[in-house]
């Protein structure tokens, strides 16, 4: 005969095959308990009580997509995605994900974004792929952005010039509604985009007294006048970075005169240069994007006093010993150079290095470009520059600028 006791055989014989689920229950529970006991104890659980000013630094450091994603994880997070300080400088990427490597970011996503912050945007670029769609995008959110007060504003394809695809009074009447709003534009970053002499003159009209910066390269729809009502009139204006697209003798004769002496950078990318460089030029910035004869940088180390950068890619196999040391003669304020498929001797270089001091702060130069001779070869060349340098210098495998 059995014994039971308060039904304790029968629960012992019965857990054999299947547990009570009273027991089920409570184990989960206890389970579930350490569980959280153990997360609790986690670095991670710290983030929910991240001061708000240290979560806003981390979130500006975020992808918009990612942004969103966080925006989730709990209500303070969401208080952070919807602060106006975070809305003050973003990239929108606009980019397929078929096409490119950039993360892709949804349209409904950015007007919500445009609709709620708008006011609150000072800072924004938008890169967009090789897709005319991504182009037609970002047209459409300069469009809306009707109650912004922009201070930065660039526009850049990532891949081949997609701007240029879209329909150009569709792209200037987006531009048009930016430059019309921002009223404090400073700095304005527009490449390979087919905005024309008109929508200068609109930005020219509303912010005349802000603007400092202006970038552009490839737009074919200006004319030097464009860029010269620009000089002008934005007194303001301290750089203006160009390429060879939008010079001319006039337009360069105009900005070296007394009237434009305000501008502290004139940035030009070179590619076609024979007309250049004849009379004194305010150039500060120049870059030789193909081969350059001697006699052009010839006449920039005479005519570029203010020079302070030279790249030059290609020169061809004449040496430019003279062109160096008339360069270091006459450009007194030059501070960086970068050589690449050129020949200069070892023992011109080690001149100008030493006629420009330790001012310049940075050399670049291919180790292919120095030709040894009879005072220096190229094992002791890199001690030499370096004693004139007050730095360690060597050579360059591959170009770095």
């Amino acid at each position: 005969m059995k014994r039971i006791i308060g039904g304790e055989e029968d629960s012992n014989n019965s857990s054999s095959k299947s547990p009570p689920r009273t027991c089920k229950k409570v184990r989960k529970q206890t389970s579930e308990e350490a569980e959280a006991v153990v997360v609790s104890e986690l670095p991670g659980s710290e983030w929910a009580r991240l001061p708000q000013e240290l979560l806003l630094h981390i979130f500006q450091y975020l992808p918009l997509l990612d942004r969103a994603y966080a925006s989730q994880v709990c209500r303070r997070w969401n208080q952070t995605f919807h602060m106006p300080e975070l809305w003050r400088y973003f990239e929108f990427e606009l980019n397929q994900p078929a096409s490119s490597y950039l993360k892709a970011t949804h349209p409904d996503l950015i007007k919500q974004i445009i609709k709620r912050h708008s006011n609150h945007l000072q800072y924004v670029s938008l890169k967009v792929d090789s897709s005319t769609e991504s182009a037609v995008a970002a047209c459409d959110i300069l469009s809306q952005l009707v109650n912004c007060s922009l201070k930065t504003l660039g526009l850049i394809s990532t891949a081949r010039p997609s701007f240029m695809e879209v329909p150009k009074s569709h792209f200037i009447s987006a531009l048009t509604v930016v430059f019309l709003n921002s009223k404090s534009l400073s700095s304005l970053k527009i490449d390979d985009t087919p905005v024309d002499d008109p929508s200068l003159k609109v930005l020219v009209a509303n912010n005349s007294d802000t603007l400092k910066l202006l970038k552009m390269s490839s737009c074919p729809h200006v004319s030097p006048a464009g860029i010269l009502c620009v000089a002008d009139q934005c007194h303001g204006l301290r750089e203006l970075a160009l390429n060879y697209h939008l010079l001319s003798d006039e337009l360069l004769l105009a900005l070296s005169s007394e009237k434009h002496v305000h501008l502290e950078h004139l940035r030009i990318d070179v590619d076609e240069f024979d007309p250049f460089f004849n009379e004194e030029s305010p150039v500060t910035h120049l870059y030789f994007g193909r081969s350059v004869s001697k006699e052009v940088l010839g006449r920039v180390g005479l005519h570029c006093p203010r020079l302070v950068e030279l790249v030059v890619c290609a020169n061809g196999l004449r040496p430019l010993d003279e062109e160096l040391i008339r360069i270091a003669k006459h450009c007194t304020q030059l501070s960086a150079i970068g050589l690449g498929e050129c020949e200069v001797s070892c023992s011109a270089f080690v001149e100008f290095v030493k006629m420009c001091g330790r001012r310049l702060s940075q050399l670049s130069i291919m180790e292919e470009v120095l030709i040894p001779d009879h005072k220096y070869s190229l094992d002791e060349i890199h001690w030499e520059v370096s004693k004139h340098l007050g730095r360690v210098w060597f050579p360059d495998m591959m170009p770095t600028w």
